[in-house]
């Protein structure tokens, strides 16, 4: 078995109330372990493998039985099947014209449409010759084809390339884009980059779209995670530069900063994050709800962060960090359909993990 190591930083010392549950490796330091109190209600209580062998797995999405789901590896273009309980995986195919970039760039988000059972349709976010996609393929529970173009010409750049998918309450497919190293891309209302797009399951700009295209909000720097709460509102999670990275609240229409601001600003016009962290705490990708909180996964950081939001107001909690410098770079949270936990997913793999392909592996966390 292939052990990720610790990059050089001693895990902490972990405080619950069982033997069982300080094997799970949930992070909280006290002076005793005998003396440590129960883990919170709501709080993470166990993480396991449940599969090995991937090489930078970059997006998760579940078809709507709740009996599998789909997952993307980023440089090898591959699309795979895997069962509920990991046990069962199985390879779909490639994504056609897909191309890495030297560093984030390749196949990145991956979401089945909530109308699968009848339409069949996968949707998927990659590099291409001309620059990043968004196409739509056709998966018939066996195999992987029909590949169509919905969207092209999204700038793409060694970094910044965004990517993540997610389909909306309202029925729409929503498009992370990062500003392709290209500032200036995040304000211009005009530029696919820097933005959350949002589109019909034909490659359309969604009716309602607050600048009549596909720009459904702007400012943004290199987004990288989305997900829907149970009151239908969009969290995103965005990649700062050198000073902050945040949790955003998006609305349609609002200016997120970026290049202007980064983290907190008080500029006219713009809208600031809810939660702000030091680039070396996070550098965030996926990001996933669970039982009223955002779960946030950490790159650089290394750990995944817990951030309580409130079903009647806009407001959120203090952050709590988990499993830090254990598990290495964390990229995909994902919720589990019908369950209180999600699958956590690493990209150790990735030039700066520093471990070799096959390394990467996806855990089940359950949530108390």
């Amino acid at each position: 078995m292939h052990v990720i190591r610790s990059k050089g930083r001693p895990a902490r010392k972990v405080a619950v109330a069982t033997t069982a549950a300080l094997a799970a490796g949930l992070v909280a330091y006290v002076p005793s372990v005998s003396a440590a109190p129960a883990a919170p209600a709501g709080e993470p209580t166990d993480i396991k493998t449940i599969s090995t062998g991937w090489t930078i797995p970059w997006g998760t999405s579940w078809l709507p039985d709740g009996k599998s789901a789909l997952v993307t590896e980023r440089d090898d273009f591959r699309v795979w099947s895997i069962s509920a309980d990991g046990a069962t995986k199985k390879q779909l195919g490639k994504v056609p014209e897909s191309q890495t970039t030297g560093g984030e760039g390749g196949l990145m988000g991956v979401a089945v449409d909530p109308q699968w059972a009848t339409n069949h349709y996968v949707y998927v976010m990659h590099t291409s010759s001309e620059g990043n996609r968004v196409a739509r393929m056709t998966y018939d529970g066996s195999s992987l084809g029909g590949y169509t173009v919905l969207l092209k010409g999204i700038k793409k750049a060694k970094y910044h390339n965004g990517g993540r998918l997610a389909f909306g309450p309202d029925g729409y497919l929503y498009a992370t884009t990062g500003d392709a190293q290209t500032k200036p891309l995040a304000q211009d209302k005009n530029s696919l980059n820097g933005k959350i797009l949002r589109m019909t399951r034909d490659g359309k700009p969604a009716p309602g779209n607050p600048f009549g295209n596909y720009v459904y909000s702007l400012g943004h720097r290199n987004p990288q995670g989305i997900a829907f709460d149970p009151q239908g509102r969009l969290w995103e999670a965005e990649l700062g530069d050198s000073s902050k990275d945040e949790l955003n609240l998006i609305k349609p229409g609002k200016n997120y900063g970026w290049p202007t601001c980064e983290g907190n600003c008080d500029t006219a016009g713009m809208t600031n994050p809810k939660k702000t962290w030091g680039v070396a705490e996070a550098s965030p990708s996926g990001v996933a709800v669970v039982d009223g909180a955002v779960y946030m996964a950490a790159l650089k950081g290394e750990r995944m962060w817990r951030i309580p939001i409130n079903a009647d107001n806009e407001n959120v909690g203090t952050a709590k960090a988990f499993y830090v410098g254990q598990y290495g770079r964390l990229r995909a949270v994902t919720a589990v359909p019908g369950a209180k936990s999600l699958w956590l997913s690493t990209t150790n793999a990735d030039g700066n993990g520093g471990e070799p392909d096959g390394a990467d592996r996806i855990f089940r966390v359950n949530i108390g």
